[in-house]
C-alpha cells in the first residue's frame, strides 16, 4: 500500500518528460542535418521517416500543413537539413522531431550506390521485359526464400492455404539482412534451381530502411535472379519500397501476402471458372443442336426431299424444250439454205446455153470447139450442130 501511494503512472511520467523537453528553448527550435531512411508518405499527407548519421538515428514526423510547402519529394538516402522541435509522443513514450521545414543536402552514399548499380544493371539488360518468364497458372510447389521466423512466412502460408490447400509450400530459410545475407540469398536461389524444388519462387521479407533491405540491392542477388530457370516473384519490403531484386524479378508484389495471392491460384475461383465454362459450353452445344435441328427440318421440308423425282422431271422438260428449239432452228436453217439454193439454180439456169437453145438458137462446133466466125470454116469441114432436141452433122460446101 505504501508503494501505491508513491508510484506515478506511465502517462504521468511521459507527460513530465514532455513538459521538461518543452521547457528547453534549444529543443523547441533546432536545426539538424542527416540522411533520410525508412521514409513513408502517408495517405493523409503526413510524412514519417528516420533521420540518421553514422552513429545514431531519431524518428521524425512532418505534418501535412508543413509538407505541402516542400518543393521536392523526400526519399530514402537523401541528405537533408531539418528545422523543427523535439517533443515526446506520450502514448508510445517516444521522442521525435516535429519537422516544420526541410531542405536538400544531396543524396546519401548508400542511395548513390543503389542508383549506380541500378543504372549499370539496366544497361546490361537485366531489367528487360523479354527476359521475364510468366508465372505458372497452376503451380504445385511454391518455394519461399525468407527468414525462418517472423510474420512473412506465416502470412504466405496463411494466404496460400486459404487460396489452395493442395499447394505445397517449400521454405528455404535465408538471412534477409546483415553481412553475408546477399550471398546466402543467391546461393539459395541457385540451390532451388539446381534441385528443381519448386515451380515458382517467392523472395520475401518485411519492410525496413534502405540499410535493412540492402542485401536485395546486391549485384550477386540480381544475377542469381536473372539466371534463375524458375520464375521468381519479388516481395521485398512494403509497397513503397523498391529494390534491385524487384526490377530483375519476373514479377513484383507489393507485399509478401500479395506475392502469395499472385503465385497461388484460388481453388474456389478456379472451380467457379470451370463451372462457368461448363455452363457456357452446355449452352453453346444446346444452341448448336437447336440450329442444326432447324436446318434439318428446313431441309426435310424442301421439295427435293418431298418429291425427289420432280427435279429430274423438270430437267426432262427442259431437255424436250431444248430439242424442240434445236429442231426449229435446224428447220429454219434448212429452209433458208433451200431458198438460197433455188435462187442459185435459177441464176445458173438463166445463164445456161441450153436455155438459149430453147429459144430457137443452135450451137455449131468443129472438132469439139464452138465456131464463132465464118473465117474459122473452109470448104469440106464437118460440123456438129446442136439443137435443143438433139445434134446433127453438116458439111461446108
Amino acid at each position: 500500500m505504501k508503494y501505491a501511494d508513491m508510484a506515478i503512472t506511465v502517462s504521468d511520467l511521459n507527460q513530465y518528460i514532455k513538459n521538461k523537453i518543452a521547457e528547453d528553448e534549444y529543443l523547441n527550435e533546432i536545426l539538424v542535418k542527416g540522411e533520410i531512411s525508412n521514409f513513408k508518405n502517408h495517405y493523409t499527407g503526413h510524412m514519417y521517416f528516420t533521420l540518421k548519421d553514422e552513429k545514431s538515428l531519431i524518428k521524425c514526423i512532418m505534418f501535412k500543413s508543413y509538407a505541402q510547402k516542400l518543393n521536392f519529394m523526400p526519399k530514402d538516402g537523401m541528405k537533408v537539413f531539418l528545422f523543427g522541435g523535439v517533443s515526446v509522443f506520450e502514448r508510445d513514450g517516444v521522442y521525435q522531431i516535429y519537422v516544420k521545414a526541410m531542405e536538400e543536402d544531396g543524396l546519401g552514399d548508400l542511395y548513390t550506390k543503389y542508383q549506380e548499380l541500378k543504372n549499370k544493371l539496366e544497361e546490361q539488360g537485366l531489367f528487360d521485359e523479354e527476359h521475364k518468364m510468366p508465372i505458372p497458372k497452376m503451380p504445385k510447389v511454391i518455394g519461399v526464400l525468407t527468414s525462418q521466423t517472423g510474420s512473412v512466412i506465416r502470412d504466405i502460408i496463411n494466404v496460400s492455404t486459404r487460396r489452395n490447400p493442395n499447394v505445397v509450400i517449400r521454405l528455404l530459410p535465408v538471412p534477409v539482412q546483415g553481412g553475408g545475407a546477399a550471398q546466402k540469398i543467391a546461393d539459395g536461389i541457385e540451390y532451388m534451381n539446381r534441385n528443381k524444388l519448386a515451380d515458382v519462387l517467392i523472395l520475401a521479407r518485411g519492410g525496413g530502411s534502405l540499410e535493412d533491405l540492402w542485401p536485395f540491392n546486391e549485384e550477386v542477388v540480381a544475377h542469381s535472379i536473372y539466371h534463375s530457370e524458375i520464375p521468381i516473384v519479388s516481395a521485398v519490403g512494403h509497397e513503397t519500397d523498391f529494390t534491385i531484386a524487384d526490377f530483375v524479378a519476373d514479377l513484383r508484389a507489393p507485399t509478401p501476402s500479395a506475392a502469395a495471392e499472385l503465385a497461388v491460384p484460388d481453388s474456389y475461383e478456379v472451380k467457379r471458372k470451370i463451372t462457368n465454362y461448363q455452363n457456357r459450353l452446355r449452352m453453346a452445344l444446346l444452341k448448336k443442336v437447336e440450329v442444326m435441328k432447324l436446318r434439318y427440318e428446313k431441309s426435310m421440308s424442301s421439295f427435293v426431299f418431298k418429291e425427289p423425282t420432280r427435279r429430274v422431271q423438270e430437267n426432262y422438260i427442259r431437255i424436250d424444250n431444248c430439242m424442240k428449239q434445236l429442231e426449229m432452228l435446224i428447220r429454219a436453217k434448212q429452209e433458208k439454205e433451200k431458198m438460197k439454193y433455188s435462187e442459185l439454180i435459177a441464176k445458173l439456169d438463166a445463164y445456161s446455153p441450153l436455155k438459149t437453145l430453147s429459144r430457137g438458137y443452135s450451137i455449131t462446133q468443129k472438132g469439139g470447139k464452138v465456131v464463132k466466125t465464118q473465117a474459122e470454116l473452109k470448104s469440106g469441114d464437118v460440123l456438129e450442130i446442136r439443137f435443143v432436141d438433139g445434134q446433127v452433122e453438116a458439111k461446108v460446101k
